[in-house]
């Protein structure tokens, strides 16, 4: 019966997905052709010009597009798991109060925590898959198979940030905090957890808050991947993993004890 709950959920939040289908895929590819563009083709063209097609040294012997597309890929990920977890959640409790009517029924504050959790992981899915259809359209990846294996890596990822998210959303009594979220949260770890340029140019207090980041884990952790690097420290490849399954589980589990206590008087 929990099982099926669950799929009640997530069956709903694919009807009312259905209504902006056609737009979210559009925005999907349009994103990533800006960013490999932009940065990858424009930017790269400069941090290539001075070392040949052999890519800068600094960057692991890759083209600077190369460097970029997985993390950009687990960064993208990121960020919309993000967006998933705030306004979403609120409309659910507050705006339109869809939660307090499914836990009129037999579906529990349970099933909904982890319905709308896996309709989040399948969504994130959908993302990295469109963004890595991409990346390979652009010549961005040393190798298809290995790109399509730092997927879930990615997916993975956005979850340690959308299972907290969606643990602190379930306590706000409405959006005001959400713009600080992304603000002083999400969008700096964009920037300096290793997705545009390695993290050693940067000062060491800055290095020592991206490694705290489950974000840098994941950008290391699917670059390696994908440039088939992981098997020759799988030790720190491991590492890597459990920081971010780690997060995850414990982002879950809050989000279902902080909907529960919401949601059940």
């Amino acid at each position: 019966m929990a099982a099926s709950s669950v799929a009640r959920v997530f069956e709903h939040q694919a009807l009312v997905y259905r209504r902006t289908l056609r737009g979210s895929l559009f925005s999907s590819f349009l994103n990533p052709v800006l960013y490999l563009a932009a940065m990858g083709v424009g930017l790269g063209m400069f941090v290539d010009r001075g070392t040949g097609a052999a890519g800068n040294p600094a960057l692991g012997g890759v083209t600077y597009l190369q460097y970029l597309a997985p993390g950009l890929l687990a960064a993208t990920v990121m960020q919309s798991a993000a967006l998933e977890s705030t306004h979403p959640i609120m409309g659910g409790i507050v705006y339109h109060r869809i939660y307090y009517a499914m836990i009129a029924t037999p579906i529990s504050a349970r099933d909904i925590a982890l319905g709308t959790l896996a309709w989040i992981t399948a969504r994130l899915t959908m993302i990295a898959v469109i963004f890595a259809v991409v990346v390979l359209a652009f010549g961005a990846a040393p190798s298809a198979g290995l790109l399509l294996a730092a997927i879930p890596v990615a997916v993975l990822t956005g979850m340690a940030f959308a299972a907290p998210i969606v643990a602190f959303a379930a306590t706000q009594r409405n959006g005001e905090s959400f713009p600080a979220v992304f603000r002083f949260i999400t969008t700096p770890l964009f920037l300096l957890s290793g997705t545009f340029f390695p993290l050693d140019g940067l000062p060491a207090p800055v290095q020592a808050a991206a490694w705290l980041s489950p974000l840098w884990h994941g950008i290391a952790l699917a670059r390696s991947i994908a440039f088939g690097a992981a098997g020759s420290n799988p030790g720190l490849a491991l590492a890597h993993l459990a920081v971010l399954l780690l997060i995850a589980g414990a982002g879950t589990w809050l989000a279902v004890r902080n909907l529960q206590l919401r949601l059940v008087k």
